[in-house]
């Protein structure tokens, strides 16, 4: 019968335009209304990383709230932790729409959107109103398209929400702000972690984790060049990865659309990619796995390539709000399957092979 509902519910959104079904599943989070099954808590999936405690591994990646308005709702779902933005300075309202298009038979994602939000003042204003507990909630930060210096704007967002957010991410990754993925080069990386790193120093919570959020389009020069600078500059970890400029294998009559990709499609690369950067990284720092996560099986399957934690987003807009749950109490299931302690006790069983896999 929940099934039912669940399939009825997401035929209903379906029926909308992506981007009003996503206002409306906004609009849904903020009535307070339970809208998923949260997984009965086991103690066996907390994860300790960059000075956190993290109930399960599974967490909501940014991008589905981009403003800071239902990290708590989100958290109701299962999630272990939400990441909120991308946030800019400024507020801006992005590329023109249509800027979001489903490719169902794919369960694929391209997205166009250019960092749409409502701006640092808005999202600090709401998760400074956020009700005292607990609940692990990061902050993604970006840069304005019509910024005279990028990296200032990410040393602003550092100083912004170090006080209100559980960890930062640094997202240098999104394909649809011109130029921005330039900053993953090796000189400008420097450059641009240089400064981060400077800023935290001097904010509000020098000690709170940073991540980089990199691109699945990345080859072995350039990841190379990301692990040196990541370790150069006391980075906690990267999350990997970003959606994909690549259209390999998709049928859906929409795949020329401009845009990443994200979705099922995106699973096999960057779960490479994560394998490769484990590799280059060590045991020691933080990796987060994200890029087709759409069950407990593919998302036990990031932590076995390398993972500490793993990220979902475009697996819900198929698979609806009651997916967190599934993972979670999946990955309890997967535990007791294999005789394991903890997530921690599966990573990196799979490195090798994931390693292996050829990015092209």
């Amino acid at each position: 019968m929940k099934g039912l509902v669940e399939a009825i519910g997401r035929r209903a959104l379906f029926a909308f335009d992506p981007e009003t079904a996503h206002g409306l599943s906004i609009a849904a989070l903020k009535t307070g209304v339970p809208l998923g099954c949260r997984p009965k808590a086991d103690r066996r999936l907390e994860t300790r990383v960059a000075g956190l405690t993290f109930p399960n591994p599974l967490g909501m990646a940014a991008g589905f709230d981009k403003n800071a308005e239902v990290p708590h709702a989100l958290l109701g779902l299962g999630f272990g932790f939400a990441e909120v933005g991308t946030v800019t300075p400024r507020p801006q309202a992005g590329n023109p729409r249509p800027r979001i298009f489903r490719l169902t038979q794919d369960q694929a994602v391209i997205n166009r959107l250019g960092f749409n939000n409502e701006g640092h003042d808005a999202a600090f204003a709401r998760l400074t109103a956020l009700p005292a507990g607990p609940g692990i909630v990061g902050v993604n930060i970006g840069t304005n398209k019509d910024a005279d210096d990028r990296i200032a704007d990410y040393e602003s967002g550092v100083r912004r929400f170090a006080s209100v957010a559980s960890y930062l991410t640094v997202n240098i990754s999104s394909p649809n702000t011109p130029g921005l993925r330039n900053l993953q080069g090796r000189e400008q990386l420097a450059e641009l972690l240089s400064r981060v790193a400077q800023a935290r120093a001097a904010s509000a919570k020098p000690g709170i984790a940073i991540f980089l959020k990199i691109a699945p389009d990345l080859h072995e020069g350039d990841l190379d060049d990301v692990a040196a600078e990541v370790a150069s500059h006391g980075i906690e970890g990267v999350i990997v990865s970003n959606t994909t400029l690549s259209r390999a294998g998709l049928t859906a009559a929409q795949r020329s659309e401009t845009g990443g990709l994200s979705g099922r499609p995106l699973f096999s690369r960057s779960t490479a990619i994560l394998a490769r950067m484990r590799q280059r990284l060590g045991p020691d720092r933080v990796l987060i796995g994200v890029g087709g996560v759409d069950s407990a099986e593919a998302a036990a399957e990031k932590i076995r390539a390398g993972a500490d934690l793993v990220q979902v987003y475009t697996g819900m807009i198929y698979a609806g709000p009651a997916l967190p749950g599934r993972i979670v109490e999946g990955l309890s299931a997967i535990l007791d399957r294999e005789g394991a302690t903890s997530p921690a006790a599966l990573r990196d069983s799979r490195l090798s092979h994931w390693a292996a896999v050829p990015l092209d």
